[in-house]
């Protein structure tokens, strides 16, 4: 059940579901791939964006039976009746969302140093960017250049890591580096352990990340509560 699909708007899923249903907050965001705590701050009114309720049923993604059998055992898992179609792009630049276009120039960077194999156009096209905003970062010449810090683009959410792999791999197989042809002064064990090293790298920053959010996301959840708690006992 943990590799089941997930709501294709799992936030308004959620408060579709809380305001529609008995099921526990536990199984709704078992079901929405959610934090039981941000299920809760939608119940009780305290998240900080309001969601327009989206309506499963009607999106074919569970039955009513099955809301029926949620509801009649707190334990039962909810199971995804058809899993949304994925929204994609055919045509056209790639697209990133507003909050993280400052991060391209932290993305490219760490691209042209750690992997100066990858083409301009390679990167464009993975990172969404232009020629001239890579030549600009390449060369020192970017306006922004002193605050650029070289940042892992799959860890800043730029793009996944099979694409940075299908890249890599790409790139290195157009410059004729195989298993066999190691760079001068280069030994296979030596670029095993780099590419190591950034592999571990990668997931210890993506796991305190995740780790920051949610302890965030608790304590700001439970400063809320008390302060409403502290509200109620003031009325009293």
């Amino acid at each position: 059940m943990a590799d089941q699909p997930k709501p294709l708007m799992p936030h308004a899923t959620a408060t579709w579901l809380v305001d529609n249903t008995g099921l526990g907050f536990d199984q709704i965001a078992e079901f929405c791939g959610l934090h039981i705590l941000e299920v809760q701050a939608m119940a009780d009114d305290l998240a900080g964006s309001k969601y327009t309720g989206r309506d499963p049923v009607h999106a074919g993604e569970l039955t009513q039976a099955e809301i029926e059998r949620g509801q009649a055992d707190p334990s039962y898992v909810l199971k995804m009746q058809k899993a949304p179609v994925e929204v994609t792009r055919t045509k056209g630049p790639r697209y990133t969302p507003v909050s993280k276009r400052q991060d391209k120039p932290d993305g490219i960077a760490w691209i042209l140093r750690n992997h100066p194999e990858i083409s301009d156009a390679q990167i464009g096209k993975l990172i969404g960017t232009t020629r001239n905003t890579i030549g600009a970062i390449r060369d020192r010449s970017h306006w922004n250049i002193s605050n650029i810090q070289p940042k892992d683009p799959v860890t800043l959410g730029l793009c996944s890591q099979r694409e940075l792999d299908a890249v890599v791999a790409k790139a290195a197989k157009k410059a004729g580096a195989t298993e066999g042809a190691v760079p001068a002064g280069e030994t296979t064990s030596d670029r095993e352990k780099l590419i190591e090293e950034l592999r571990a790298e990668r997931e210890a920053a993506e796991k305190a990340a995740n780790e920051a959010a949610q302890e965030a996301e608790a304590a700001a959840w439970l400063e809320a509560k008390r302060a409403q708690e502290a509200e109620g006992d003031a009325g009293e």
